[in-house]
């Protein structure tokens, strides 16, 4: 008992310094940005639109930097790599890597790995990969056959993206409950404010998952094969090769980032149409809107929240002189719901033709894998609308406890299966159109 005296009095000792940060903030601006908040876990969006109508460029005191919640803010830091960096931009831990991934660099060394790794994911590649991607997604749902309650994370959206970048990368998928593992650990260090336990955890699965490469490298290095691991060993761009560093950097960020932002592109956007039966409705009786779907479902609840940069010289924006060296966050859950770009922000609708959302960022850095996550994402959504007849949530997801990636933790729901003759003639439909493209 007396041995967690001193960490008692340390946690006090931090709470009041928060507070007193907090405070300030809302003293020079009428609005504070708490992200250990529960609110920005529960809801953040009531939170940004208070930042956005009353100090869309604000002074951050409990990080210190800035924060953007103006969609055309966002839009800027985001295109202009010259000023805002993403070297030294890395929130949290990811500042104590042994290798930078692409995600932390700037031209010229973003431009050389990035050509290295996107020839896997051309249009071309992706489209490829559709069958394939099919295949697994019916047989995760003939997994839940006979279950009219199952976990929609658990069972579907979690394990779909990480079987599918472990094929592409050439890892066995039967080790993806130890992927879950390591990925819940190291996307800990995208957050901007992690303890000391968060670290240590983030380090040790950081370590074990580059061990794990270590092997599969060293398989790859004596029998090459059609994957993606083989592809970036032989990979060569006017005459520059990865490094080992750089190699086992961009698999840990391909397997992280592959699994993460679609397991909650799913996620979110299955929750949100469950929330607003209308549009789930109206999905389900036109299917062709899937994919002005999928864009409304990222734009309404993005996987990734926020982005930070660094200032690398003095920048005015909004009436406000931010400092060189100083960290700048987007807040791109915000942006996205700004009513100056979009009408009626907060309200789904899966039919909006209004200026496109920046989910996945923009400029340089904009993410290698949308085209893949937009193609998993609509293959599942469309697969569980034809599969169920009737799809409900059963009880109230859990948040993850991430601010930066927003997602939740596990997604009950209660199913209904169509009658046999209903069935049937869904699948004669499904036969006579394969039937029509084929001719």
């Amino acid at each position: 008992m007396l041995n967690s005296v001193p960490r008692l009095v340390k946690e006090a000792v931090k709470q009041i310094a928060k507070n007193g940060l907090l405070t300030w903030e809302r003293l020079e601006s009428g609005v504070a940005f708490d992200l250990t908040s529960s609110q920005m876990l529960t809801n953040p969006y009531p939170t940004y639109q208070k930042l956005r109508e009353t100090d869309p460029v604000h002074r951050m005191r409990l990080v210190d930097g800035w924060v953007l919640t103006r969609y055309d803010d966002v839009q800027t830091m985001l295109l202009d790599h010259q000023r805002f960096s993403n070297w030294g931009a890395g929130a949290g831990d990811r500042q104590y890597t042994k290798d930078r991934s692409m995600l932390d660099l700037d031209p010229p060394d973003h431009t050389r790995l990035r050509s290295l790794v996107s020839k896997a994911f051309t249009p071309r590649s992706v489209t490829a990969l559709e069958p394939r991607i099919e295949e697994i997604v019916e047989g995760l749902l003939d997994g839940v056959d006979g279950k009219d309650r199952f976990d929609l994370i658990d069972s579907f959206a979690f394990p779909l993206p990480v079987i599918v970048i472990a094929e592409m990368l050439g890892v066995p998928a039967q080790d993806l409950e130890q992927f879950k593992e390591w990925s819940n650990d190291i996307v800990i260090s995208l957050e901007p404010i992690l303890s000391r336990e968060q670290r240590e955890q983030f380090r040790r699965s950081e370590q074990e998952l580059y061990e794990y490469f270590e092997g599969i490298i060293a398989l790859r290095r004596e029998n090459p094969e059609d994957d993606l691991v083989s592809a970036l060993l032989a990979a060569e761009e006017e005459g520059d090769r990865l490094s080992h560093g750089e190699l086992l950097a961009t698999l840990l960020l391909l397997l992280v980032a592959g699994n993460e932002t679609t397991r909650n592109l799913i996620g979110n956007g299955m929750l949100a149409l469950l929330r607003n039966p209308d549009e789930l409705r109206r999905l389900k009786e036109q299917p062709e809107l899937i994919d002005s779907a999928i864009d409304e479902l990222l734009r309404y609840d993005s996987p990734v929240q926020l982005d930070g940069r660094t200032l690398l010289e003095d920048v005015e924006m909004g009436g406000k002189r931010m400092r060189a060296g100083q960290q700048v966050v987007g807040v791109v859950g915000a942006a996205n719901r700004d009513p100056a770009a979009f009408s009626n922000p907060d309200r789904l609708d899966i039919r909006r033709h209004e200026k496109s959302h920046i989910s996945f960022g923009r400029g340089i850095h904009y993410c290698l894998g949308a085209s893949l996550a937009k193609l998993e994402g609509r293959i599942a959504i469309t697969s569980l609308l034809r599969r169920f007849s009737s799809i409900r949530l059963a009880e109230e997801p859990q948040q993850r406890k991430q601010v930066v990636l927003r997602g939740v933790e596990d997604l009950v729901v209660e199913v209904e299966r169509p009658a046999v003759t209903e069935l049937a003639g869904s699948e004669q439909v499904r036969a006579l159109e394969t039937g029509v493209a084929d001719s």
